[in-house]
């Protein structure tokens, strides 16, 4: 897997956990080992011009995700072809914020907000119900499964 991991934010974060993470989900998502994926952190100024630009929302957001090839998850004896997966632009100040309010780390924030913008990469959405219990059903397995191998590192 091609993954790139940017931090243009002044916020000081575990780049090579992220790629970790992206390379775990992508795996266990069946997508071709030759796919790329960048993940960008950037200041709540840079998020708020992306989030108005792109979702005519104001004000930062915490994850947005730009999708390129519109490649879907495989299955191991399908597995999705190799392309350009696209860009997953997190904001760490936003997430510190949200991870306060959560009781949990940035860390584990931006972990969460990875595997959610990477699974709206792979196409998946949340905005009906069964929609929303499919994605964050397999969000909450890519965590759990992404913590369970970081403990046997």
């Amino acid at each position: 897997m091609s993954i790139e991991v940017n931090n243009e934010s002044a916020i000081s974060v575990d780049e090579a956990a992220l790629q970790r993470l992206a390379g775990f989900a992508l795996e266990i998502m069946h997508v071709h080992p030759d796919a790329e994926l960048a993940i960008v952190l950037v200041d709540e100024a840079a998020m708020e011009q992306l989030h108005v630009q792109w979702m005519d929302e104001p004000g930062p957001t915490d994850v947005l995700s730009f999708p390129m090839d519109e490649l879907r998850p495989g299955t191991e004896d399908d597995p999705t072809p190799a392309g350009l997966l696209g860009d997953i632009v997190l904001c760490p100040q936003v997430a510190r914020a949200q991870a306060e309010t959560a009781g949990h780390s940035m860390m584990d924030e931006l972990q969460l907000l990875t595997a959610h913008g990477l699974l709206h990469l792979l196409g998946f959405d949340h905005a009906e119900p069964d929609e929303e219990k499919e994605m964050f059903g397999i969000q909450r397995d890519i965590l759990i499964g992404f913590a369970m191998n970081e403990r046997r590192r």
